[in-house]
């Protein structure tokens, strides 16, 4: 009988960036992933598309699956002879009863391993600019479950020695509880003006923090609706948040931002975002597919000698020339006096990435601009070479052609439908979960819309900003309002645009 394994590995507080090394590279090599509500969806996203998810959310008051039967889950799929990974919200075994999984994987034989997480306990504080220790305040700390039943005849917390350290105290899941742990700690000698906080969804998008003290912390909590998951942090080391938070200070702290790029460009743009504070979510509206006739750039490429100007309006454009003139066994020794044009800086650092030097920028990063700037330096008689997209507009070649200029429009790429799953889309932009859309190319608004079955009353609500003015007129052709119009038509100017809101 072939026996699987089984990985129970700590996801992490919430961000999906705090899970470790290991913890990614077990949900890769998954076979079978089972996880719980406080893990983050996007780190879903790390497993195989063939991986079987298996949801096994917890929450105080409603349970998918009784522990009892999570652990048969672990135990059966393992005994299937499948790599398991167990996905755990914060660390699985602290308060995440990893030791029950791992007993019941140990006494049925399946082989396991513990794959440590970033604790909630720490890492949500930090996240609210709250050290749990400090040189000038305490040198210890408690973690204490919350949860545990107020009606039991002998609590198995030391109340007494808990109120009456000068330790900070950190309350997992005590929500429901919290004037009880309030009135015991008074009760046993904390003092009623010792400050707490509390700390909603830590480390995400929707953290929120409240912060009072002892004897007023549960009626504050419950005026503005503190529920779980909540962490409760009671200590002098509270009354440092007021100069140390950081992380609800960024500029787009509490944006949940949908990027359409093309998937192997869209990393740029979501890094950008997520360095700002706010939370990227990956739905390629487009992708990139050879043209439907590769011939006429290979042609192109064969008769590079007969041309003056090769103009660039992509990097895409730029990728996709060099990789044919590579497969017609060519290099940048056969561009040797043609003057190259890239509308755009980046266009121009992917030109200068292969030590060449580009003639021509223009000043506004659109083809109307590019004519303007070739209208005195390109002559009569003169061979153009546009490598663009086949969909492109007819503006610059034609305009070209009543320069005089021998114009060659040579489509090096075209974009179609992206791989976007169109289904969690919706539901995120039906449940109020997107606050803003950006497009990066009239393409985006297209496909975008198709991947919305043009159902635009699903874009209520939700802030729309285009990289530039042909992305901008595309969007309102189809009905969509532009929020925001980046001044400077690059990722940094359209993520200047969503700062600026």
């Amino acid at each position: 009988m072939n026996i699987g394994y089984v990985y129970l590995v700590g996801a992490g507080p919430g961000d999906p960036k705090l899970i470790t090394v290991k913890g990614a590279e077990c949900i890769a090599k998954a076979e079978v992933l089972v996880y719980d509500r406080l893990a983050s969806r996007r780190l879903l996203s790390l497993a195989n598309p063939e991986c079987e998810m298996i949801y096994v959310g917890k929450s105080p008051d409603r349970h998918t699956l009784r522990q009892e039967e999570i652990n048969e889950v672990l135990v059966k799929k393992g005994l299937e002879g499948k790599i398991v990974t167990r996905l755990k919200g914060g660390d699985p075994f602290v308060f995440g009863r990893g030791g029950e999984e791992a007993e019941a994987l140990l006494n049925a034989g399946v082989p396991y391993e513990i794959v440590p997480g970033v604790t909630s306990a720490i890492a949500v504080p930090a996240y609210a600019g709250i050290p749990v220790t400090h040189r000038d305040l305490t040198s210890s700390f408690a973690v204490i479950t919350g949860h545990e039943d107020p009606n039991k005849n002998s609590s198995a917390i030391a109340w007494e020695h808990l109120a009456n350290s000068h330790g900070t105290l950190i309350f997992l899941m005590g929500m429901e509880n919290l004037a009880m742990i309030a009135n015991k700690l008074i009760e046993n000698g904390r003092a009623a003006t010792t400050p707490v906080a509390l700390i909603q969804w830590g480390t995400r998008l929707e953290q929120r923090t409240l912060v009072g003290q002892l004897h007023d912390i549960a009626e504050s909590a419950e005026q503005e609706g503190f529920t779980n998951p909540s962490i409760i942090i009671v200590g002098e080391v509270v009354s440092l948040r007021e100069k140390l938070q950081w992380f609800e200070k960024k500029a787009l702290f509490g944006q949940r931002i949908v990027v359409t790029r093309a998937r192997h460009q869209a990393s740029v743009l979501s890094q950008e975002i997520e360095d700002l504070g706010g939370e990227p979510w990956e739905f390629p509206a487009i992708e990139l597919a050879p043209p439907s006739d590769p011939s006429q750039l290979i042609k192109a490429v064969r008769e590079l000698k007969r041309f003056n100007w090769l103009v660039f309006t992509s990097v895409n454009g730029v990728e996709e020339f060099f990789k044919v003139l590579k497969e017609q066994k060519k290099d940048v020794r056969d561009l040797a006096g043609i003057e190259l044009v890239a509308i755009g800086p980046a266009t121009q650092k992917a030109l200068e990435n292969r030590s060449l030097r580009v003639t021509f920028v223009p000043e506004e990063y659109r083809a109307e601009k590019i004519i303007e700037g070739l209208a005195s330096r390109v002559l009569p008689g003169q061979s153009v070479l546009l490598a663009r997209a086949e969909e492109a507009r007819d503006i610059l070649p034609e305009s070209l052609k009543a320069l005089g200029a021998d114009v060659w429009d040579v489509p090096a790429y075209r974009t179609v439908l992206g791989q976007a799953d169109k289904k969690e889309l919706k539901t995120m932009l039906s449940e109020k979960m997107i606050h803003a859309v950006t497009f990066t190319s009239s393409s985006t608004v297209r496909n975008f819309l198709k991947l919305l079955d043009g159902d635009t009353a699903l874009l209520e609500g939700v802030k729309l900003f285009s990289i530039g003015p042909i992305t901008s007129a595309t969007a309102r052709e189809l009905g969509l309002t532009i929020h925001r119009e980046a001044e400077k038509y690059t990722i940094k100017g359209l993520v200047q645009a969503l700062v600026e809101g």
